[in-house]
């Protein structure tokens, strides 16, 4: 009985320590704090601070729907290739698709703020055709499109490192008032060019800055080596074979600017080394001395001009030798093939072709540095907070001189044209005017329609008896030199965010 009864109070014992257990169990842990995402107000509007750091972040970027008629390119006239044609491959429209993302961070240090910046894009592009029975599709996949990296850098201490806009550059790049991607007239590198910058501000909106930019693909146009020159090169705006070497050096950028309430004021100084390979296939063949080019450009935006609150003037003008590139921006055109009707007799057609270069040669030659001038500029106007219009325009010329005019026009090439003499003359002047009107119904969405007139002056004169242009589907045949024109409009949608 005795030994019954202690079994019973200690399994009642062992009940409750076994409940009390399951009891302290069950109890909650305390949760950590939550950490809420805060604005950031440092740096401006969209800035949050990335939890558990002192780093403020900024996403943002837009999406197009755009549309370009009379052009196979967005966004530029028909200069050139299958649009240069004029004829059945030429596209009455070319449409695209973009999606622009941008990451910006910022943190407070002792040594001032660091920062990096990305841009990238995403898009699809409708393509065209070349060549003819068969013709041959260029342009984005099904299901397909291009990546592209805009920008990539850091900021730190005054320095610059990585993919960013050129400091040669005016603020509006390749726009003063514009869509219209093609105007010359100054440097543009809108979608930016590495390079390794440090930037002095002495206070009251005065800043001076000094650079190292990659020349390779964005500020460089033609090396041309006559001595490889053909008729079929010559016809689409190429003067001889271009001749690159490695890089040697990167091109030197150097600007002051003021900026005050009224607008904006900046000088601009470019150094430009040209560096040419081998007069032919091997080392053995010789190569001509390496020439430094240069450029220089002025620029000036005047704000809130008495047409009405929010209008602005921007203007700029440049001057180069030997650096083309800082004149005809990296989305300009620097081979030009156009094609129109004819009234001479027995001309099958007319035709208008040019070539932009940094500088010429020929084997056993040395380099002959090109000139060029121009300028571009825009007037905007607000008629009301939700519509604007600008009236834009560009105009630049291409001078060779008279040596290397005697290179390029007793090339095997212009020979076979049958183009001498004072019929033989590769300068030409290119020219563009265009007016712009947008409508912003609500803010950060922009409908605009942009309408822009190209037209070549060339300076050839006469005829050319031209081979046959398989690409473009241009028979051999008998073509008349005289300048041409293009008309082309651009209907563009845009969500900013």
């Amino acid at each position: 009985m005795k030994t019954g009864k202690s079994f019973i109070v200690g399994s009642a014992a062992a009940m409750m320590l076994a409940a009390g257990g399951a009891q302290a169990a069950d109890l909650p842990i305390k949760a950590k704090p939550v950490e809420y995402v805060k604005v950031c107000s440092l740096y401006g509007a969209g800035f949050y601070y990335i939890p558990g750091t002192d780093t403020c972040l900024k996403i943002g970027g837009y999406l197009r729907a755009e549309t370009a008629f009379a052009s196979n390119a967005i966004f530029q006239n028909a200069t050139n290739g299958a649009a240069g044609a004029n004829n059945r491959l030429s596209n009455y429209y070319t449409s695209r698709a973009r999606a622009d993302l941008n990451v910006d961070t910022r943190t407070a240090t002792e040594y001032g703020v660091v920062r990096t910046f990305f841009e990238g894009v995403f898009q699809w592009t409708t393509g065209g055709v070349t060549g003819s029975s068969p013709t041959t599709y260029t342009g984005d996949a099904i299901g397909g499109g291009t990546l592209g990296v805009f920008y990539a850098f850091i900021q730190f201490a005054g320095f610059t490192m990585g993919k960013a806009v050129s400091q040669f550059d005016a603020p509006w790049t390749n726009y003063p008032g514009n869509n219209f991607d093609g105007l010359t007239g100054g440097g543009g590198t809108v979608t930016g060019v590495n390079q390794l910058t440090y930037t002095a501000d002495f206070g009251q909106g005065i800043t001076a800055a000094v650079s190292l930019q990659d020349p390779t693909l964005y500020t460089q146009s033609n090396l041309w080596n006559v001595s490889t020159q053909t008729a079929a090169g010559v016809v689409t705006g190429a003067y001889g074979a271009s001749d690159f070497g490695g890089t040697r050096s990167p091109d030197i950028v150097g600007i002051v600017r003021i900026d005050q309430a009224w607008g904006l004021f900046q000088a601009s100084l470019a150094a430009h080394d040209n560096h040419a390979a081998y007069f032919g296939a091997t080392e053995i063949t010789g190569h001509p001395a390496d020439k430094w080019g240069f450029a220089g450009q002025l620029a000036l935006s005047i704000k809130n001009i008495p047409t009405g609150p929010g209008d602005t003037l921007n203007v700029q003008g440049v001057y180069t030798n030997g650096a083309s590139r800082y004149n005809f921006q990296s989305l300009a055109p620097i081979n030009y093939a156009m094609y129109g009707g004819s009234n001479l007799a027995g001309a099958f057609q007319s035709l208008g072709f040019a070539g932009v270069s940094d500088a010429v040669f020929a084997n056993g030659t040395q380099q002959q540095l090109t000139t060029t001038y121009g300028f571009r500029g825009a007037f905007t106007h607000n008629w009301n907070p939700f519509w604007n219009t600008a009236v834009y325009g560009s105009w630049s010329a291409v001078r060779y001189n008279a040596t290397a005019k005697g290179l390029i026009c007793n090339g095997a090439g212009f020979v076979e044209l049958g183009i001498a003499g004072a019929n033989c003359n590769p300068d030409f002047n290119i020219s563009t005017l265009g007016v712009i009107t947008r409508w912003t119904p609500v803010k950060n969405l922009t409908f605009s329609a942009d309408l822009a007139w190209t037209r070549l002056d060339q300076k050839f004169a006469g005829t050319a008896t031209a081979p046959a242009v398989a690409a473009i589907a241009k028979p051999a045949a008998v073509y008349q030199l005289r300048d041409q024109d293009s008309v082309s409009l651009l209907m563009r949608a845009q969500r900013n965010f």
